[in-house]
């Protein structure tokens, strides 16, 4: 069960268009963190209450609930820090339960310049992998300075995209009608050693139709636009035996315009995991000092 994330974030859409070969990927540069994608991003908290969706007798899963908790916070002058928990609880077909509790803290300086991360992973209260870290941005590369599991220090491609320039690229995609896009992303989970790649299918811009006085958890998000996007991160290390590289996980979800995401669904391939909005938190901004 590793890596339940938003780093995360899945499914039809991304092999029915990847498939068709229709489209070919728009591979991504990066996104300045001081708002060069024109999207503005808004502090806030959401919390999702998570349940057993679709499952396969192989996965060996009788149940699953849990709640994931995403806060976000800063601005694009000063940077964004994100706190994020995922805590679910399984039980498999043999009667037997299991805790999962995935901690991660992050913030990303304006510009890219640098990421700042630690990442804890506990099983039934019992911490089993934890990394931290930073990684600056130099004018070929980027290098990462590794704390935690242990010291050492390793270099990326500069073309490698920290989590929030990678959401920025998603919008900047998604409003300029862009419906496929390839990056590399570096989120310091697990050892902090890997580059994950992706590939995210964005749908059709659509307005939201909550009502403007609608009393449920997503009521800020009345009349705001979103897009309908599939998220599939692939290790590259893993190959199977035809020499495929085969997609660690999905992530659906809709994603507004001020960077809240809704709908959640995790695919894990043999099982998935359905996110549903339980109360959103919207705090109050702080705008760029004027010059």
């Amino acid at each position: 069960m590793q890596r339940l994330f938003m780093s995360g974030s899945l499914a039809g859409a991304f092999v029915a268009v990847f498939a068709s070969g229709v489209l070919a990927p728009v591979t991504v540069e990066g996104a300045s963190l001081a708002g060069s994608s024109g999207a503005k991003l808004i502090p806030h908290r959401a919390v999702y209450d998570m349940k057993l969706g679709d499952k396969d007798d192989s996965s060996g899963i009788a149940s699953l609930t849990g709640r994931m908790v995403y806060e976000f916070s800063g601005n694009a002058c000063d940077g964004y820090s994100v706190n994020f928990r995922f805590v679910t609880r399984f039980q498999n077909n043999d009667g037997g339960s299991q805790v999962t509790d995935l901690q991660t803290t992050s913030f990303e300086e304006p510009e890219t310049d640098s990421y700042q991360f630690l990442t804890k992973t506990f099983v039934d209260q019992e911490l089993v992998e934890e990394s931290r870290g930073t990684a600056k941005s130099g004018a070929d590369k980027k290098t990462i300075k590794l704390k935690e599991p242990s010291e050492k220090s390793l270099e990326i491609g500069k073309e490698v995209l920290f989590p929030t320039e990678h959401l920025l690229s998603i919008l900047k995609a998604g409003e300029d009608g862009v419906p496929f896009i390839a990056a590399d992303i570096y989120d310091g989970a697990e050892t902090g050693e890997k580059v994950y790649s992706t590939t995210s299918v964005i749908g059709a811009k659509k307005t939201s139709k909550i009502k403007a006085d609608a009393k449920g958890p997503d009521a800020p998000l009345a009349g705001l636009n979103y897009w309908p996007v599939t998220v599939a991160y692939f290790d590259p290390e893993e190959e199977d035996t035809a020499g495929e590289v085969m997609p660690v996980y999905q992530l659906s979800f809709w994603l507004f315009q001020n960077g809240v995401s809704g709908r959640l669904t995790l695919d894990y391939g043999d099982f998935t995991i359905k996110g549903k909005m339980a109360s959103l938190e919207i705090f109050d901004e702080t705008d760029c000092p004027q010059e």
